[in-house]
């Protein structure tokens, strides 16, 4: 398998930002425009309607957990060590953040929303794991 391999599961989760920013800003303008906020309420993030806040914290989201998966992607890529079991587990982590987004946007049902991010926490951790285990290898 191609080191390279490990950039496209990056690819995918930032592709996922994306989307989120781009469901961020489609709900506050339809807030805007059905009235049930106003341009300027976006000035300072205290008022924020339902919808629109739901897509903002996944967005806060994209920027936590992800951030050290990226990290450790590059990390493991620069050692020559984005094997398959690194690219699988990212593969997870990524498929784990993309249904969390799902859930976190449509109902945002905790009963859901958490397991999913349990996963790819754990999977985020297995991937640091995988990177001391290819540490000590070298």
């Amino acid at each position: 398998m191609s080191q390279t391999a490990i950039f496209w599961p990056m690819i995918v989760q930032t592709g996922l930002i994306f989307i989120i920013y781009l469901i961020s800003s489609v709900r506050r303008l339809n807030a805007v425009r059905t009235g049930a906020a106003r341009a300027g309420d976006y000035k300072l993030p205290f008022t924020e309607p339902v919808p629109s806040a739901t897509a903002i914290r996944n967005l806060a989201n994209q920027f936590e957990l992800p951030v050290l998966f990226y990290v450790v992607c590059l990390s493991l890529y620069v050692l020559n060590g984005a094997t398959l079991v690194a690219v699988v587990l990212a593969w997870v982590f990524v498929i784990s953040r993309i249904l969390h987004a799902a859930v976190h946007v449509t109902s945002n049902d905790l009963r859901l929303r958490r397991p999913l991010f349990i996963v790819g926490f754990v999977v985020n951790a297995l991937l640091w794991v995988w990177l001391v285990i290819w540490l000590l290898r070298l």
